[in-house]
């Protein structure tokens, strides 16, 4: 079992605040073992008593009566028998819970969902409430408005690279391949075969993932277009993109027609269930952003790996991936970065050209850019990497990872090199 101890000391400092703990995440990233048995045997250890720790998980059949909020509503008080007593209520994926009519009023408008629920916990001056969810839309926005500011979210990530490095049992060397070909499904890293791994992953898409979408959004007809749209994009990580191109890709390369706002929606519901994650161009001397196109990210490798049979294993774009969840892991604003300058063409007319640059990274009032590189052996290649960086007039650090082992160094234009492995296994490099 993997300690997950960033998550697990986030919601230590939450406990007993008298606001609703909210953790979100990716379906079997380990929010419900990070709830139910991380921070059950915390609490045990500090004290609390068994039966003061009401746990209900909602996603399996045995407790599919409890997705009825009255039912829960009552399977909770009823286990709340000592007046005065804390009361610590875990439940695991909340947005099982279905919106009923309210059974005690005429009014067919009159609805009671799991809102109504645990605002009502909330109001008990001896329970300390913690729910789980899958769906960003429900809980990250919607909800935390309608709770009126009483909650706070704690959004868990698959195993980070360092969370896997320092469990890893067989020669560290190959953490990383094996890293970023399966990715941090704690599940998948337990298995040991490729046919195993395999199979576990493609089996979320088909079973959890897709499946949610459709029942969620009630689509009746598009399985297939939303399965071809995830390759799609699993296909084109690390590539700038925008549903209009995707749309003509369908067409052209799928003989299938579907409208770009289609697609757009499609893609949000992806976002929604945590699976991919959009990364908006930034004008770095403009200081502003740019509409479109944008990069979109999966939160996993190995899933992104799977949906694609394992066939594209390119480390150019993995690598970057692999650094945009991590720097999402660590708390940063991320974004997409565009450099502008003015040259000539063959012809001496003035021209404007852009470079990118990989990560525009903020936090607070600090900002770095990361460029990610499989090489800067070659002095040609390091000097395509880092072009966009020296036409960066401020000052704030500018960081090339690359994929080897390197010893960290500085050149003339204050740039620091470093390898892949020393950046994600450094917790301090931004501090």
């Amino acid at each position: 079992m993997y300690p997950r101890e960033q998550y697990l000391n986030k919601i230590i400092s939450k406990k007993d605040n008298g606001r609703i703990k909210i953790i979100t995440g990716l379906r079997r990233s380990g929010k419900s073992v990070l709830l139910f048995q991380l921070y059950r045997d915390w609490l045990i250890s500090e004290g609390v008593q068994e039966d003061h720790i009401i746990a209900l998980a909602l996603d399996v059949l045995e407790n599919a009566k409890y997705r009825n909020p009255i039912e829960l509503d009552k399977y909770v008080r009823e286990r709340m028998t000592e007046d005065g007593k804390k009361y610590y209520i875990l439940i695991d994926e909340i947005q099982f819970v279905s919106e009923i009519q309210n059974p005690y009023v005429d009014n067919p408008d009159a609805k009671i969902t799991f809102i109504d629920v645990v605002l009502g916990f909330m109001q008990m001056k001896n329970a300390d409430v913690y729910v789980t969810g899958s769906n960003s839309k429900m809980l990250s926005s919607d909800i935390l408005t309608q709770f009126r500011d009483r909650g706070d979210e704690i959004r868990v990530y698959p195993l980070s690279f360092a969370e896997f490095y320092n469990e890893y049992e067989d020669d560290k060397r190959g953490a990383w391949q094996d890293y970023y070909t399966y990715g941090g499904m704690p599940l998948a890293t337990a298995l040991e075969k490729h046919e195993e791994k395999s199979r576990y992953l493609k089996d979320l898409f088909d079973r959890t993932y897709i499946k949610d979408v459709l029942e969620r959004h009630e689509i009746k007809n598009d399985a297939e277009v939303l399965s071809i749209l995830l390759d799609i994009l699993a296909s084109g990580i690390g590539s700038l993109t925008n549903p209009t191109k995707l749309s003509n890709t369908f067409k052209s390369e799928r003989q299938i027609a579907i409208g770009s706002e289609t697609i757009e929606k499609y893609i949000g519901y992806f976002e929604e269930s945590f699976l991919i994650k959009k990364a908006v161009r930034y004008d770095v001397k403009g200081r502003k952003y740019i509409g479109t196109p944008a990069k979109y990210y999966y939160t996993d490798l190995g899933l992104r790996n799977a949906r694609l049979g394992f066939r594209q294993l390119e480390e150019t774009h993995i690598m970057e991936n692999v650094l945009y969840n991590d720097l999402i892991r660590r708390g940063m604003n991320v974004d997409v970065g565009v450099v502008e300058y003015n040259t000539k063409d063959p012809d001496g007319k003035k021209v404007r050209k852009q470079l990118e640059v990989d990560f525009v990274v903020n936090k607070g009032e600090k900002r770095f850019y990361v460029q990610s590189a499989l090489s800067i052996a070659d002095p040609e290649k390091k000097e395509q990497e880092i072009a966009s960086l020296k036409r960066i007039p401020d000052s704030f650090s500018k960081i090339v990872v690359v994929r080897d082992y390197l010893k960290p160094w500085q050149d003339e234009n204050g740039i620091v090199y470093l390898g892949i492995e020393q950046f994600l296994l450094d917790e301090n490099i931004f501090k």
